[in-house]
């Protein structure tokens, strides 16, 4: 699979998870601190590599997702998007992910929101696709 980039986003970490990331523009620039739960210091006012693929997971599925339903003629603009990336030892060893979506619109009846939903996680969404067969994805959709 190739693809053509319109654009291409670029930061750089140093000292790992309790160090500092930063985006090569300066859009973004975090101290990272390995949580209590997982042995770490949890420093206040310090995230994580999973909070902010979480926070981009969000977004660019809520895009998706308005992308889908726009071309269907439907207003998608409301939806939440909430993710929430769990960060876990795996079977096989090391450490691996795992991600629930819950899409949120009470503008929408339920089995559209779902079917919107599944079209964004199935054909659009980038962050869907990176994760499909590597990360199990829970999709959950709450309509009206």
């Amino acid at each position: 699979m190739s693809i053509k980039p319109l654009f291409t986003a670029t930061a750089t970490a140093t000292g790992g998870r309790n160090g500092h990331s930063e985006a090569q523009d300066q859009s973004v620039a975090v101290d990272l601190s390995v949580p209590k739960a997982m042995g770490g210091p949890g420093r206040p006012g310090t995230t994580t590599p999973e909070h902010l693929f979480a926070a981009g997971y969000a977004a660019c599925f809520g895009g998706a997702l308005d992308y889908v339903a726009a071309q269907k003629k439907r207003n998608a603009k409301g939806a939440s998007v909430t993710c929430s990336v769990s960060i876990g030892p795996r079977d096989a060893g090391g450490f691996g992910l795992m991600v629930k979506l819950e899409v949120r619109d009470p503008s929408l009846p339920q089995a559209e929101l779902e079917a919107l939903a599944h079209e964004a996680h199935e054909k659009i969404c980038p962050y869907s696709h990176a994760t499909r067969g590597n990360v199990p994805v829970e999709l959950v959709t709450i309509g009206s």
